[in-house]
């Protein structure tokens, strides 16, 4: 018997500074603290879009706590899905101003954006195909150049769901 869970509802992070990631989540993700727990200097944080009661919880320790290593033993990075190629060229331009982005690839099915917070803590902001386009990706994982704007091109006002109006997938796919 195994353990089949749907998706993952939120993620913890241990940060250095609380009030500092506080600001970086809120600012560049637009989370709002939904709770705090003073005695554990941990803050609970929920998307705007989101069902959840939080989606990202801070842990504070300190900025004695060993800080990441990339490449260390632990989490690479957690990916926050948008829904649409639009809200991904939006959001490189959040990063970019921010001081957090680190870099981009296409994966086939999803395009995505990389960043990191201050603790270094990197994520993923990724948009997906929808899945009738999936095509020769539907069971690879590839890394290649993300040309963004040809993406745009092709893909504005196409959710993840699917089609433009009327039912056709842009560009023929």
């Amino acid at each position: 018997m195994t353990v089949s869970p749907v998706r993952l509802n939120h993620a913890v992070l241990f940060v250095a500074d609380l009030p500092r990631a506080e600001r970086f989540y809120t600012e560049v993700f637009g989370m709002e603290v939904v709770a705090r727990e003073p005695r554990a200097d941990a803050a609970f944080l929920r998307l705007p879009r989101s069902g959840n009661h939080h989606d990202l919880g801070l842990f504070g320790v300190g900025p004695a706590a060993a800080p990441k290593r990339r490449g260390g033993i632990g989490l690479y990075h957690l990916a926050w899905q948008v829904d649409t190629v639009d809200e991904l060229a939006a959001a490189r331009t959040t990063l970019i101003d921010a001081g957090a982005y680190t870099g981009e690839s296409s994966h086939g099915a999803t395009k995505s954006l990389y960043g990191a917070d201050p603790d270094g803590n990197e994520f993923e902001i990724m948009w997906m195909l929808p899945r009738e386009a999936w095509g020769e990706y539907e069971n690879a994982a590839t890394i290649e150049r993300l040309d963004l704007d040809a993406e745009l091109r092709r893909w504005s006002r196409v959710g993840t769901a699917g089609a433009l109006p009327g039912g056709a997938l842009p560009g023929g796919a």
